[in-house]
């Protein structure tokens, strides 16, 4: 145990405490109107980049911006170790970064947590330069081979920070490969073994590709058998991220366990609220249909 693991812990868990929480992303999805529903995160820590008149892709970047905002400041909290973890799990905002860069849209400003972006922003050579980078090639210069690799090498990333990160890792690339495969009938490259499983590749249809997954990976599939009940299992795998958040804040340790956590639960709790303006932007909905959703 060192002084910063000591100040690193003790900043995530005042950081996971200051989330907006489900009461005010459920009083955001009522808003009437857009223009409401930012007022009402006023008090939160997302008023730091959501300002009034702001449309709602705005909003929403705004609001994902707080989220890396505070895991940049987190990580300089940390050790060596510590950052690099937070480096890992950032690599989300650089994948949305080069989807901004295939299709237009904003950057996210990712300072330390940056893994190539630096290198890709200006690259005349996408897949060139994401090849020389630790993305890896994409095997193809089209928008989809890119975000297909790059969410790909994120998950094994991510899955290689912790024992506690790579169950999730695992749930979201099976959850990723079950969408590309069973919803949109799309083929995939064979995704890795050690995350999902051999066996997974011959599955013919949405069940057996479930029953083929091995368990740190099949939990996010349980009971789903229809491409239409996708959405139940993206909502279960953030269910049970923010559940894995909070335990790891629970207790005493003074190691990367509470700030994985407390990523986990700032993570959540932004997907809450960007979801809780979408709903409030098409007129507000009553709190019911909110947890529906977000159950």
């Amino acid at each position: 145990m060192t002084a910063a693991w000591v100040a690193g812990t003790t900043r995530a868990r005042a950081l996971a405490r200051r989330c907006a929480g489900p009461d005010v992303a459920r009083r955001v999805a009522s808003s009437p109107a857009l223009e409401g529903a930012l007022a009402r995160l006023d008090a939160t820590p997302y008023r730091r980049g959501v300002r009034p008149g702001q449309s709602l892709v705005e909003a929403q970047h705004a609001l994902l911006g707080t989220l890396l905002w505070q895991v940049r400041v987190l990580a300089g909290w940390l050790p060596g170790t510590g950052a690099a973890a937070l480096r890992a799990l950032a690599g989300w905002f650089e994948i949305a970064n080069v989807d901004a860069l295939v299709s237009g849209g904003p950057f996210f400003e990712l300072g330390t947590m940056a893994t190539a972006w630096s290198d890709l922003r200006n690259a005349p050579d996408l897949r060139r330069a994401l090849a020389a980078s630790p993305w890896g090639d994409p095997g193809g210069d089209d928008a989809r081979s890119i975000q297909l690799r790059m969410r790909t090498q994120w998950a094994r990333r991510v899955a290689a920070i912790s024992p506690d990160t790579r169950p999730w890792a695992a749930g979201a690339l099976a959850l990723l490969v079950a969408r590309e495969r069973f919803a949109e009938e799309r083929p995939v490259p064979e995704p890795p073994a050690d995350l999902v499983g051999r066996r997974t590749v011959r599955a013919g249809d949405l069940a057996e590709f479930g029953r083929r997954l091995p368990d740190h990976a099949a939990w996010a599939l349980q009971g789903v058998r229809h491409p239409a009940d996708l959405w139940a299992a993206e909502t279960r795998w953030w269910s049970r991220l923010e559940r894995d958040g909070r335990a790891l804040l629970s207790g005493a340790r003074l190691d990367l366990g509470p700030v994985l956590g407390a990523v986990a639960v700032l993570a959540a709790d932004a997907r809450r609220v960007r979801a809780a303006l979408e709903l409030a932007s098409r007129g507000g909905h009553p709190r019911e249909a909110f947890d529906a959703v977000m159950a």
